[in-house]
């Protein structure tokens, strides 16, 4: 039975029972508390918690990807090691949202595994929690009483928080046999791997209070997990996952790159230690976590989801190293991952090229620091066996991170395989000594908006109707208010800031790039409200106000848009246009990787491997203007999404899309979009690119203006270039600059030629000390500096006071070595600058001074000769 089977036949049979099937939901997901997706029921979490109603149906499936690589749930130290840890991993589920409870979700259960996988029942053994006697009850109608184990609620009882609903669960077994596993532990409830645990069924019918008091929830819910890669392993045999047919291709592809051979589980002794499949089954997994992070628009950083990416590559690439390898490899490894789940999961070959090579492109920043680097650690390594010490410097740790990419949990994992750890203390103080250090840890971007009255609100009045696509203006009627903090009141005061609910709205919520709307809110012809911002909540579409009069509930009220929409809508038209200027000029792997729209600037982030070249953006910049000279109108159709897709529509990964879909045609560029448009690509204007920069590994950044914005942009170039003329004497300017640049040259060279020849300045000698007075010209005062320490270094008594003129200033810069008993610089300088009007100081070896009057210039080097003369002599 093929993997995909598995899944298909999950799915299928729980839509036969009427569930409605989910796809996976991204692996970052829409929850500030969350590194990354890592458990089937996140995307229904605002279900289960009450933020927002039940949908229809109320019961649900799907084969969730998961990652644990990160924060709380973190699996990253174990993959390699065990048989069955992974950074990424599929889980399928089905849940129930009040619909049914345990003697449907273990009926279900119980006939996937025996009737339509086909596990013999002789093999199977199922774990209650000690206080259920109801499932206990239901599971003896299934199975033999004496195969139930009742556990406690270590085992058998699940939480979402310290708070919150919770339940006792029920998990299925099954005895891998006696003849492969056969010690102390490998019984039934025991530590063992003889009894693997595929299927959880949690059966959530309780809130946890602050007190931790438990109490009955009124529609008690299901939600359960089985891991795909665990049944794939059981169905073919397999005692290890990496032993299965998931991940053989990719083992094929690292025998092939490293000529090492690849042995399973059961081709080996059991007992005998092999680092080398440790480090094949490291890599393998880590490349399926690496492409479908970057497939999915996960970018290499230094702080955040990004540096856990980079974490996990680092990783890999470090046992690479370990079995030979010494330059670019796991981009050929993630290759064979979009081959072997792309059947799937389609994105991953529609990305291909271009996640192998953002992927190739960090994998070779990093070698270029790991061969020092693991010098250094095997070093110090040795040094510690040598003095019989225990714990790896933390100084060391840090610096193998801070200055070759480290990441500590990898000194970590190279440590625990010889038996020692980091002096993690140590390793924090060089952490915090360091002002500008990445953030090893994900601190997420902390939303608490995201609580508040919404269910009460959905309940009540269901989402409300966004017109803004036809008007601008609306007569609403106040349907709910809400303060600061989302807590619904029945009226705002003035000055107070607080959220509106409108029945219909013309108030663009911010999506997909374009910022949200401004405006006012009018009762009759008086402005009650200056709108703020537009934001959506669980589909509500809420404005936040600021009143300037009293607003209650159920008020008549005329909303109108801030003209700053027009410039917005410009904006953002342009950045399709953008979109596909790229993909035409730099190649179909440009994917979108983040994207802002205001009123007078957009920026928009793409997936590409290096710099965009001057010409490429000339390139770029020209086939947009183009675009929009051909006043193409806009196309908006709502269609069927595989209707949409079959066309050509462009789409980004994360956004939800219902069965429905908005698309928005302008001549070439077709996008999946619900924002705002112009009617007409003639109404953004003109578009120029302001910026090109980059934005991490792989991805770079393009900013741009257009509309009013490209007329100021272009103002202001206009008068930067009558300034410039008007400077130049109306001269051409190529030619003035050039000039310019010429007697720049000119300058430089003089001054080179005057450092250069330090050995050769006029001086005279008093007993045995070379005193040097100058005037130089085309020097600046920090060179005169880099002079004077060059002539210290090769004297053994020198005096050197220099003058230089910039500006119409004059500055006095001296040094005094071997003879500061006899001459002191802050002197000298300080009677020399009274002369030329000014005044200075310093050290006895080195003193600065400033000067006005340039004609007394002579007069002044006249006088700190005769100063030093009569000082030295």
């Amino acid at each position: 039975m093929k993997t995909k089977d598995i899944r298909a036949l999950f799915l299928e049979y729980f839509a036969s029972k009427g569930h409605k099937v989910y796809d996976s939901m991204p692996l970052v997901p829409d929850d500030a508390s969350l590194l990354f997706t890592n458990a089937g029921m996140v995307q229904f979490k605002d279900i289960f918690t009450g933020k927002i109603p039940i949908p229809t149906p109320n019961i649900a499936t799907s084969s969730q990807l998961c990652i644990r690589a990160g924060g709380k749930h973190n699996d990253l130290e174990n993959v390699g090691y065990t048989a069955r840890h992974h950074t990424l991993f599929e889980m399928l589920g089905n849940f129930s949202f009040g619909a049914y409870f345990k003697e449907n979700a273990i009926a279900y259960a119980w006939e996937f595994v025996t009737k339509i996988l086909g596990f013999d029942k002789s093999v199977l053994y199922v774990t209650i929690h000690e206080s259920d006697d109801e499932a206990y009850n239901i599971w003896c109608k299934h199975i033999n009483p004496s195969r139930i184990s009742r556990m406690g609620d270590k085992d058998n009882f699940w939480q979402m928080g310290d708070t919150g609903p919770c339940g006792p669960c029920s998990e299925i077994f099954v005895d891998q046999g006696e003849e492969f596993f056969n010690g102390e532990e490998d019984y039934f409830g025991g530590d063992g791997d003889r009894f693997l645990e595929i299927w959880n069924l949690v059966f959530m019918q309780y809130e946890r209070d602050k007190e931790g008091n438990l109490k009955p929830l009124p529609k008690p819910s299901i939600d359960t997990g089985m891991g795909l890669e665990r049944v794939v392993a059981l169905l073919e045999g397999k005692h290890n996952n990496f032993d299965t047919s998931l991940f053989s291709p990719l083992m094929q592809k690292i025998e092939k790159i490293t000529g090492e051979k690849y042995y399973r589980d059961d081709e080996i002794h059991k007992n005998t230690p092999n680092a080398t499949q440790a480090s094949f089954r490291v890599i393998a997994d880590h490349a399926r976590a690496v492409a479908f992070l970057l497939a999915q628009g996960v970018n290499f950083d230094k702080e955040g989801r990004g540096y856990v990416l980079r974490r996990i590559l680092r990783r890999a690439v470090r046992h690479g190293y370990l079995l030979g390898l010494r330059k670019a490899f796991l981009y050929e490894v993630i290759g064979a991952v979009c081959e072997s789940m792309g059947t799937h999961y389609s994105y991953l070959i529609e990305r291909k090229n271009a996640i192998m090579e953002q992927c190739k492109a960090e994998e070779e920043r990093f070698f270029e620091t790991i061969e020092s680097g693991m010098s250094l650690f095997n070093a110090e390594l040795a040094s510690m066996q040598n003095n019989h010490e225990k714990s790896f410097k933390g100084e060391v740790a840090f610096k193998l991170y801070d200055t070759y990419g480290f990441p500590l949990d990898l000194t970590q994992d190279m440590l625990r395989e010889v038996g020692f750890s980091v002096d993690l203390k140590s390793f924090e103080a060089c952490m915090q000594e360091q002002k500008s250090r990445s953030k090893a840890h994900w601190k997420g971007s902390g939303d608490s908006l995201k609580e508040g009255d919404f269910n009460a609100l959905l309940s009540e009045f269901g989402e409300n109707s966004f017109i803004g696509y036809t008007h601008t203006q609306a007569h609403s009627t106040l349907l709910a208010l809400l303060d600061s903090h989302f807590t619904r009141v029945e009226s705002l005061q003035n000055g107070q800031e607080g959220y509106v609910l409108l029945d219909s709205t013309p108030f663009y919520p911010e999506s997909g790039g374009p910022v949200g709307d401004k405006g006012i809110l009018k009762i009759d012809s008086n402005v009650v409200a200056q709108v703020l911002d537009t934001q959506k909540y669980f589909g509500l579409n809420l404005s936040k106000i600021q009143a300037l009069g009293i607003l209650k509930t159920k008020d008549k009220i005329i909303a109108e848009v801030d003209s700053s929409r027009f410039e917005i809508a410009k904006h953002h038209s342009a950045t399709h246009l953008l979109h596909l200027a790229l993909r035409k000029i730099l190649g179909n792997h440009i994917t979108q990787a983040g994207s802002l729209v205001e009123e007078n600037r957009l920026r928009f982030d793409f997936s590409h491997p290096k710099a965009l070249t001057q010409e490429e953006l000339e390139a770029i910049q020209t086939l947009v203007n183009a675009q929009i000279l051909n006043q193409n109108p806009q196309v908006c159709e709502n269609m069927e999404i595989a209707e949409a897709k079959a066309k050509g529509a462009m789409a980004l990964f994360g956004e939800k899309y219902g069965n429905n879909v908005r698309v928005i045609t302008f001549g070439d560029s077709i996008e999946l979009c619900g924002g705002i448009h112009v009617q007409n690509t003639a109404e953004i204007g003109s578009f120029y690119i302001v910026r090109e920069s980059s934005v991490s590994s792989g991805v770079r950044r393009i900013e741009a203006v257009c509309g009013a914005a490209a007329y100021q942009y272009g103002k202001n170039a206009l008068d930067s270039i009558r300034i410039l003329k008007d400077t130049l004497k109306n001269q051409d300017i190529i030619q003035g600059v050039a000039k310019l640049q010429n007697a720049l040259k000119e300058a430089k060279e003089q001054a080179n030629k005057a450092k250069q020849n330090i050995k050769s300045l006029d001086y005279e000698e008093i007993n045995s000390t070379k005193l040097i007075v100058l005037k130089l010209d085309s020097v600046e005062a920090k060179e005169a500096k880099e002079i004077i320490d060059k002539t210290k270094n090769e004297n053994e008594k020198v005096a050197i006071l220099l003058i230089t003129q910039t500006n119409g200033k004059v500055a006095i810069t001296a040094g005094i070595k071997g003879v500061e008993s006899l001459l002191k610089a802050g002197v000298w300088v300080k009677e020399v600058a009274q002369i030329l009007g000014g005044n200075g100081g310093g050290r006895d070896d080195f003193a600065t001074a400033g000067g006005k009057d340039t004609s007394k210039i002579t007069q002044a080097l006249d006088l700190a000769k005769e100063i030093a003369r009569k000082n030295l002599g």
